[in-house]
């Protein structure tokens, strides 16, 4: 998410059985990869320690985070399935969350935990990331690693062998293998500015990292477990920029550009890249309202989907103030031409949005509210479903395969 003006602390896959008894034997023995390969899972960030209230922001103690799994088989009807007690926040952007391709591990960074000095609580950096099995029955967690200073930003390679974070505090964007269930941080890159999101292009042969404060995208080159960095290739976009993807077929790149005031009442942008070429440019910037917090673009590459919070994060006295968000579609067309065709209304301080598996269905999390709100794309309109799926907590963040 787009930093809250609250006080913060600097830091860091047996061939066919010959009878059907030993069908169903085998049946009870697939292994658990293969079974969670065959659901259709999100995860949730619910933050418990941050909170949006009338007179503004305020932080409170730490240990009551969790992570929410959602089986969304049924893409009109989402259903938490089981919750995890881990430390998760809404401080960092809400894509600090993914589900590695073959469905067998989520995996969730912690970006900040609370220090109490008197009465009140400051953020600072935390470095964890938490690696779940979700093939478990329930999922578990399998182990928690230390990797970069205020962790935010995750995404994992169609391969499904490497996963890169952008650390914000740390100023850099640190690679991990990932073989099995076993996650482990290969290489650190030190990329000079605070890194709040990461995408991979399809090839898996080059990245693109939101600088936040910077209001850049940079780009790196990967080798196997080899990541470099050319500063060079940096593309001016907009400030606070959180929100990044990139479209199925990598050429374009869109990111979501929060503004400078967030919550201030004032119109922010999505823009628009070249992200094929060989030297990647900034082509369109789309107005999009007020501080544009996260976005996605569906998996036929034909829309993008933005979480706009207007002014509900702000204090209510203030003149940016708006009681909630609301969920904007952007048309992606073949030329690349980028246009905004639909909104619906959301709730207050809307955070993570995500694709259900088809593409028919979006999601988008309204934090104060504690929901999960469904939308229904047909042809370039969207439909506000009327399903609100309570959560167990706010969502900070969401994140699927």
């Amino acid at each position: 998410m787009f930093r809250p003006r609250l006080p913060y602390i600097r830091l860091m896959r047996r061939s066919h059985a010959n009878t059907l008894r030993t069908a169903a034997l085998l049946a009870l023995a697939v292994p658990s990869a293969a079974i969670a390969d065959t659901r259709a899972f999100i995860l949730v960030g619910l933050d418990g320690k941050t909170f949006f209230e009338a007179q503004g922001g305020r932080n409170g103690p730490n240990g009551h985070d969790a992570v929410g799994i959602l089986d969304v088989s049924d893409e009109a009807n989402p259903r938490l399935v089981h919750t995890l007690p881990l430390d998760n926040s809404v401080y960092g952007p809400p894509t600090n969350l993914r589900i590695t391709p073959d469905g067998q591990l989520g995996l969730v960074a912690s970006s900040v935990l609370m220090r109490q000095e008197g009465p009140a609580w400051y953020a600072q950096a935390d470095n964890q990331l938490h690696v779940i099995d979700l093939a478990a029955e329930p999922p578990r967690l399998i182990e928690t690693l230390k990797v970069g200073l205020q962790p935010s930003g995750l995404a994992i390679n169609k391969v499904g062998d490497l996963m890169l974070i952008a650390n914000r505090e740390g100023r850099s964007v640190t690679a991990l293998t990932i073989g099995g269930t076993v996650v482990r941080p290969v290489v650190t890159v030190d990329v000079g500015d605070e890194a709040a999101a990461v995408t991979f292009a399809p090839d898996g042969k080059r990245a693109f990292f939101a600088k936040n404060k910077a209001g850049k995208i940079g780009v790196l080159a990967i080798d196997r477990t080899e990541v470099s960095y050319d500063r060079s290739l940096d593309m001016p976009v907009g400030s606070g920029v959180y929100g990044l993807d990139l479209t199925p077929d990598g050429t374009l790149a869109l990111t979501g550009n929060t503004g400078p005031e967030p919550s201030d009442g004032h119109a922010d942008t999505v823009s628009v890249i070249r992200a094929d070429a060989k030297r990647p440019v900034v082509i369109d910037h789309v107005g999009i309202g007020d501080t544009p917090e996260a976005l996605a673009i569906a998996p036929d590459g034909r829309h993008a989907a933005v979480s706009v919070v207007r002014g509900a994060s702000a204090p209510q006295v203030s003149p940016g103030y708006t009681p909630s968000g609301s969920i904007a579609l952007l048309a992606i067309e073949p030329e690349g031409r980028v246009r905004r065709v639909a909104e619906a209304e959301a709730g207050a301080v809307t955070q993570g949005i995500v694709f259900s598996p088809s593409g028919t269905y979006v999601y988008i999390g309204n934090y104060v509210d504690r929901t999960l709100g469904v939308y229904q794309i047909t042809g370039d309109t969207l439909t506000d479903t009327g399903t609100r799926i309570a959560l167990p907590g706010q969502p900070a963040s969401l994140g699927g395969r």
